[in-house]
């Protein structure tokens, strides 16, 4: 058991200086000051001079490695265990990229597991950019009712180049058979979508739910802070019931050709009245960057960083002056809500104690928590594993 003594709390909605008891893996009890007849095997955790914040959710990571866009010697490594306890990310979701060959799913899941071996709740989508989806079991709807790890397809590719130019009835079906295999698993079937530079925009996807029975909130579209164009398109979907998740993970050079930055994105949403619910950051982390010339050929490429999370949140905050609870909700109650992981993105009673200590004036982190297990202690010291894998 472990009971966090005055602790200033964000659930992410702000719920005082409160007492949190943790038994195993739950969130017990929240109280004013909670007290135990028997201190036996009670480790306390002094809280003073900290925020404590739901451990931080992350949709949107190729915990495998991606890129290759120029070639064998431009494929981005795996992500270590230690990168994402570093970022205060104690729940992701992983994924493949334009390279669904010499990647799997295979892969893609024995990773996860690894990541859950250590400590980490980890998820993953089936599929990769393109069209067929790639799947273990030749069907999306086996794929994500009977692999625990599957809760959705994705991320598909639309208005990109290195995508298989779908057409919104081929579109469709891939929705249709994802959310009936969440409905049948008790999963959120979502689809995530990679969005590209490309003329068409979110096109695709208001073309499936003004000519078919699958909603906007099927769909799961990042990227969506590439440019001013396809920031402006977020906006109308978001405002039309779907979800937008902006990236964390830049490069001057990408900023300089158009990019907005998450948190400068996320201003601009919540200015143009879109309701902070609909929203989420992901860090797209170990993705490659890259940057294509006006011919498609690559001309850079760097990495993304899943700790870009925890600096796009401190940067909404402390530049941005965002209120802590809205950019909180972006990477904590907002994706658990949207993928359906019912246990997570909050401090409340018989949720997963997934805890981060934040410094409560610089916001750095300061400890990490998963399933009440201390994952990096105030030394900055990461939880023992066998490789860091």
């Amino acid at each position: 058991m472990k009971l966090f003594k005055q602790a200033n709390i964000y659930s992410p909605e702000h719920l005082g200086i409160k007492d949190v008891l943790v038994s195993g893996s739950k969130i017990i009890a929240i109280d004013n000051n909670i007290s135990v007849s028997s201190s036996h095997g009670l480790e306390i955790v002094d809280c003073q001079g900290t925020i404590l914040v739901p451990g931080f959710i992350d949709s949107l990571v190729h915990i495998t490695g991606g890129g290759g866009e120029g070639g064998f010697t431009t494929r981005t490594p795996q992500m270590p265990f230690s990168d994402a306890v570093k970022g205060g990310v104690t729940s992701l979701v992983g994924v493949l990229g334009t390279d669904a060959v010499s990647r799997s799913l295979e892969d893609l899941l024995a990773k996860a597991k690894a990541l859950k071996e250590n400590g980490l709740s980890v998820y993953c989508h089936t599929g990769s950019y393109h069209y067929p989806v790639l799947t273990i079991s030749n069907s999306i709807e086996k794929d994500i009712m009977l692999i625990e790890e599957f809760i959705g397809v994705g991320e598909v590719a639309i208005a990109d180049h290195r995508g298989s130019q779908m057409s919104w009835q081929e579109l469709a079906r891939v929705a249709a058979q994802a959310r009936v295999g969440g409905m049948l698993s008790g999963k959120s079937g979502i689809v995530s979508i990679h969005v590209g530079d490309g003329e068409s925009g979110l096109d695709l996807l208001h073309d499936v739910a003004n000519n078919s029975d699958i909603p906007l909130s099927q769909f799961y579209p990042t990227h969506i802070n590439r440019t001013k164009q396809v920031l402006e398109q977020g906006l109308v979907l978001a405002k039309a019931g779907g979800y937008i998740d902006f990236t964390t993970s830049t490069t001057e050079q990408i900023l300089a050709d158009g990019e907005i930055a998450a948190p400068q994105a996320l201003k601009n949403a919540l200015d143009n009245g879109v309701n902070i619910k609909q929203i989420t950051m992901s860090s797209d982390g170990n993705a490659s960057l890259p940057v294509f010339d006006e011919n498609g050929r690559l001309t850079d490429l760097q990495i993304g960083q899943v700790q870009s999370l925890h600096q796009a949140l401190v940067d909404a905050v402390k530049e941005l002056n965002i209120n802590f609870e809205d950019a909180l909700k972006t990477i904590t109650s907002n994706p658990a809500n949207i993928l359906a992981l019912y246990n997570k993105g909050e401090i409340k009673q018989g949720f997963d104690a997934d805890i981060v200590l934040l410094n409560k004036e610089t916001l750095n982190i300061e400890q990490v928590f998963a399933h009440g297990q201390c994952l990096m202690n105030r030394q900055g010291k990461i939880k023992s594993t066998y490789f860091n894998l």
